[in-house]
């Protein structure tokens, strides 16, 4: 059964996304933990795919410079191979990781809206990727400036997104860690994760915008004022959320994620063992 969501469900939503996006916490698994243990239902992945337009935007902005200049120097280099210099290639980089979570979003995009989202398997990820998060910063060199960057190593964090399709893995930590294992520095690593994500992330959201506006099945229906409110909160908390993130892996690790994390997922599997919340 649908039921409309409510002003307070969509602003607090709409928070917990620009809070979330971009930390290696996944926040596709907040949303829906937000929404099962405190308003009962689930807001579904449409909702989840349209508010991430506005974290996206905040990229965007935030990277507005670097973005431009990538886009210039790669139609450049197209046309001048004096041209093709570092610029040039992270915008193939970007392009050529972007084809798998492409493909393989549009395969699996029934199981991602429906059994992914079960909560024993979020909550389950979010350990497991947890203990792999921890195991990038074990072991990664850190020692690749992104100047360093080659197409193995975007492909590799490409393919590495795609396992952000399950809830609880985490866009950034998924890529951000396959940098660390491919020994690029955690400062590199993190900003091309945040570069290889526009692309897939707009696209997910735009492919979603006609399921969030005809839902159908059970979950939580946000109105079209909702979901434009939501995703301007996520934008103005995530340009934020940014900017901190960039500040805070240039003196830390992404360790500090690691026991969040799993302490969260256990949290959730009590809940859910405890009959306090549904796992669907």
């Amino acid at each position: 059964m649908v039921e409309s969501m409510t002003w307070v469900q969509a602003l607090v939503l709409g928070l917990v996304q620009g809070l979330t996006e971009f930390l290696p916490i996944s926040s596709s698994a907040h949303l829906r933990i937000v929404s099962a243990v405190f308003f009962g239902d689930d807001a579904g992945a449409s909702f989840t795919a349209v508010t991430q337009l506005g974290t996206e935007a905040a990229v965007l902005v935030y990277f507005a410079k670097d973005i431009g200049r990538i886009v210039l120097a790669w139609f450049r280099g197209l046309a001048d191979k004096a041209h093709r210099g570092l610029d040039y290639r992270v915008g193939w980089y970007v392009i050529l990781a972007t084809i798998p979570i492409g493909v393989l979003g549009f395969l699996f995009k029934d199981q991602i809206r429906t059994g992914a989202r079960n909560l024993w398997l979020v909550s389950f990820m979010l350990i497991a990727f947890a203990l792999v998060i921890a195991a990038g910063e074990y072991y990664g060199r850190k020692e690749r400036p992104i100047g360093e960057l080659t197409t193995r190593d975007g492909l590799v964090m490409g393919f590495a997104q795609c396992l952000a399709l399950v809830p609880g893995v985490s866009r950034s930590g998924a890529t951000s860690t396959a940098g660390l294992f491919l020994g690029l520095e955690r400062e590199a690593a993190v900003r091309f994760s945040f570069l290889l994500a526009i692309p897939a992330v707009t696209a997910s959201g735009l492919f979603s915008l006609p399921d969030a506006f005809e839902p159908a099945g059970q979950g939580l229906h946000a109105s079209g004022p909702q979901l434009l409110v939501a995703t301007l909160l996520a934008f103005v908390v995530g340009y934020a959320s940014v900017a901190w993130l960039l500040r805070f892996v240039a003196r830390h690790s992404l360790d500090w994620f690691v026991g969040y994390r799993i302490v969260l997922g256990l949290t959730i599997m009590g809940l859910l063992a405890g009959g306090v919340v549904s796992a669907t």
